[in-house]
């Protein structure tokens, strides 16, 4: 079948020249360094100079070898070596019996070819013009390779810059063919769909699903709970309530990150997907401060806040997370209320609102476009499930206490909260507070009540045996302990 319009333009912009690409790969190594100064980045056999002093930078001591061998069946000394040292260099050493032999040895000039320069005691130590000049060659060979690989590369870029348009059109071609490659990808191995995107003001997710957190998931992309969002113009405005740890930020991102890449062109993560253009994405997420501007974190709360409603149109999508939770309850609630009617009455967006104030779910009576949803959570022995599930209706509990355990605070801590909880919750609370404040069990010891009449006393021996740290004692002391046990026990039985 044809290709779309886009990818047949990318294949387009690839037409390259072909004598610049064929010197490029000629003159380029299969694997390049990333910086210019290291070197090796020319291709063996594209500079036979270059290839040289290569050579001579990586086979010194072959090349001596070789004119050792030369030197021993030129003259016949079978005992010549080649020596280095750091006062003279490279230089020829024999026996000081075929000293005279080097003397008299001739080039083909008719010159000396051993040039003498030490007699030792039992040795004689010459030198050649061949000699000296290899010695030179490969002292400066590794800097004159890089210096020649640099101007090798100049010569380069000057061509490639010549040819500028040609290369930034098949990057760019490159860049589409890679981009749509790489989503088409992703859309068949993560079961991402076409979305339809039309001009109405719909937004209608099946399905939808979170693209990093999906990813992430220790057991596969199967185990993420989907969920559906439909912010039609009778429901444009969903107030999300429902305990922490159960979704509501994962589900406003992803509908968020389901808009963007549905209008970039991309398949999405959802079983169905129909939006309408959204002109602008609008977020207030998480918690932030910018304290060098003098900003708290609730002020650029309400700076972030005061951007969307001043800004938001009927085309935009807009998700905001735990709005007013910065300052006092009352305060926060009351902004959090406002904000609410101005989007629904000024703004007339599509919003998706998460709160832990289950109070504004009674704006769900007055306000028509106005739906409340609430995550789903299943309460089992006494613990809390989270089923990651978007329903109809509201949340009556945060189970802030329960998350709070689950983050590790001091059992204390956790039993002196839920009583405080219960207390608040009985409605009265202007008297309950003043109860709460006479007694700080934090910082003063809490005392136990005192048992109910025709309550059993308790019993000394498991009173012994609660005091115990069985972790911490040796086995003497355990033993001890034993003994201690057997005599309460005996102490307390009835005659």
């Amino acid at each position: 079948s044809a290709l779309p319009s886009g990818l047949g333009q990318a294949l387009d912009g690839l037409d390259s020249d072909a004598g610049l690409t064929e010197r490029l790969g000629r003159a380029l190594a299969q694997e390049l360094p990333l910086n210019a100064r290291d070197g090796n980045f020319i291709a063996a056999g594209y500079s036979a100079e270059l290839d040289e002093l290569r050579g001579l930078r990586d086979e010194s001591r072959r090349h001596i070898a070789n004119l050792q061998t030369r030197y021993v069946e030129e003259a016949g000394v079978t005992a010549l070596k080649i020596r280095h040292n750091n006062i003279l260099g490279y230089y020829i050493e024999v026996p000081a019996a075929h000293t005279d032999r080097l003397r008299a040895y001739l080039s083909a000039d008719g010159r000396a070819l051993f040039i003498h320069r030490q007699t030792m005691a039992g040795a004689a130590r010459f030198s050649t013009v061949e000699l000296a000049d290899l010695e030179a060659r490969l002292a400066k060979a590794g800097d004159s390779a890089l210096a020649l690989e640099l101007t090798l590369f100049e010569d380069l870029v000057g061509e490639v810059l010549a040819r500028g348009d040609l290369v930034d059109r098949a990057a760019r071609a490159l860049g589409v063919i890679d981009t749509v490659a790489a989503l088409a990808e992703l859309a068949v191995e993560a079961r991402y769909v076409r979305p339809t995107v039309d001009d109405s003001v719909d937004f209608a997710i099946s399905g939808g699903r979170h693209a990093v957190v999906e990813a992430a998931l220790d057991d596969g992309p199967s185990a993420f709970i989907a969920n559906d969002c439909d912010l039609g113009a009778a429901q444009r405005l969903w107030l999300v309530t429902g305990p922490n740890m159960a979704g509501k930020s994962t589900f406003l991102r992803q509908n968020a990150l389901i808009a963007i890449l549905a209008q970039v062109g991309a398949y999405v993560p959802a079983s169905a997907a129909r939006l309408g253009v959204v002109d602008r994405l609008f977020s207030r997420v998480g918690a932030a401060d910018d304290l060098a501007r003098g900003r708290s974190t609730f002020m650029v709360e309400m700076v972030e806040t005061a951007a969307i409603l001043n800004r938001a149109s009927a085309r935009s999508l807009v998700i905001l997370d735990e709005i007013g939770r910065g300052t006092a309850t009352f305060d926060g609630l009351s902004i959090a209320w406002a904000t609410v009617e101005h989007l629904h009455e000024v703004n007339r967006c599509r919003a998706l609102f998460a709160t832990h104030y289950h109070e504004l779910t009674a704006l769900g009576g007055r306000l028509d476009a106005l739906t409340c949803r609430s995550m789903r959570v299943k309460e089992w022995q006494g613990d809390v499930v989270f089923l990651h599930e978007v329903a109809p209706g509201a949340a009556d509990r945060s189970y802030g206490i329960h998350v709070a355990k689950l983050a590790g605070l001091p059992g204390a801590v956790i039993a002196r909260a839920e009583e405080v909880l219960a207390t608040l919750e009985t409605g009265e609370q202007s008297g309950a507070l003043a109860r709460l404040a006479d007694d700080l069990p934090l910082f003063a010891a809490m005392r136990a009540p005192p048992p109910a009449a025709g309550t059993p006393a308790p019993s000394p021996v498991l009173e012994a045996l609660r005091a115990l740290e069985p972790d911490g004692m040796s086995p003497r002391e355990a033993l001890e302990a034993l003994y201690q046990l057997r005599a309460v026990l005996r102490d307390t039985s009835p005659d």
